[in-house]
C-alpha cells in the first residue's frame, strides 16, 4: 500500500483550484450540496483543516488539537479563498514530507503522517465535490486520489470505481445495492 505524501496534497489542491476557479464569479454565497455551509464558507473549512492538520503534524500533540485556528477574511474573493487552501495544502505538504513516519499526533488517537495526507485529500476533495453540486458543475474525484483516501481512511470499503465508492463511504453518494449512509467516520488513528 503507497502511504498518502506532500504530492497528493498538492495535487488535491491543484484540482479543486483547476475545477473551481473558472467559477469564481458564480454565488458562492449558496450552499455546498446538502452542508448547510455556503460554498466559500465550505472552501474556507478545507483550509482551516488542512493547516490545522499542519499544526498536528510538527507540534505533535498526543492529546487533542492544537489551540489555533485559520480566519479567512470574509471579504476574500473565491479566487482568493482557493489560494489559501493552496496555501494550506503546502504547509500540511511540507510538514507530511519533512516528518519521519514513525511520528505520532493527535487525531482521535495517534496518527502518523500519511494519516494526515490522506485526511488533507479527503477534506479537498469531498468538500470539492460538495461547492460543486453548490454551483451546478459537474466533476467527480480523482480515480487516484480517491483510491488512496479509501486504502488509507476506509479499509472497509466495498469494491467499485474508487470516486463513486468515496462519496458513498462519506453519505454522499450512492451504490447499486446498497443503503445510502447517514453517518459516517475514517480511520485515521494507526497503532
Amino acid at each position: 500500500m503507497s502511504a498518502v505524501t506532500g504530492a497528493d496534497l498538492r495535487e488535491a489542491a491543484e484540482e479543486m483550484t483547476r475545477v473551481l476557479l473558472p467559477h469564481r464569479d458564480h454565488d458562492w454565497s449558496v450552499p455546498a450540496g446538502s452542508l448547510s455551509w455556503s460554498c466559500w464558507t465550505t472552501a474556507a473549512h478545507v483550509a482551516h483543516d488542512l493547516l490545522a492538520y499542519a499544526g498536528q503534524v510538527t507540534g505533535r500533540p498526543d492529546d487533542g488539537y492544537l489551540p489555533y485556528d485559520l480566519r479567512v477574511s470574509p471579504d476574500a474573493s473565491p479566487a482568493q479563498v482557493l489560494t489559501v487552501v493552496r496555501a494550506c495544502a503546502g504547509l500540511l505538504a511540507a510538514a507530511v514530507d519533512a516528518a519521519p513516519p514513525d511520528t505520532r499526533a493527535w487525531h482521535w488517537g495517534p496518527c502518523d503522517p500519511a494519516g494526515f495526507a490522506a485526511m488533507g485529500v479527503a477534506e479537498t476533495l469531498l468538500h470539492t465535490h460538495d461547492i460543486t453540486l453548490g454551483l451546478a458543475v459537474a466533476w467527480q474525484p480523482p480515480q487516484r486520489l480517491s483510491a488512496l483516501v479509501l486504502r488509507r481512511l476506509f479499509p472497509d470499503a466495498p469494491a467499485g470505481a474508487a470516486p463513486e465508492v468515496l462519496l458513498w463511504m462519506t453519505g454522499r453518494g450512492e451504490l447499486p445495492g446498497r443503503a445510502r449512509r447517514t453517518s459516517w467516520s475514517w480511520r485515521a488513528a494507526v497503532d
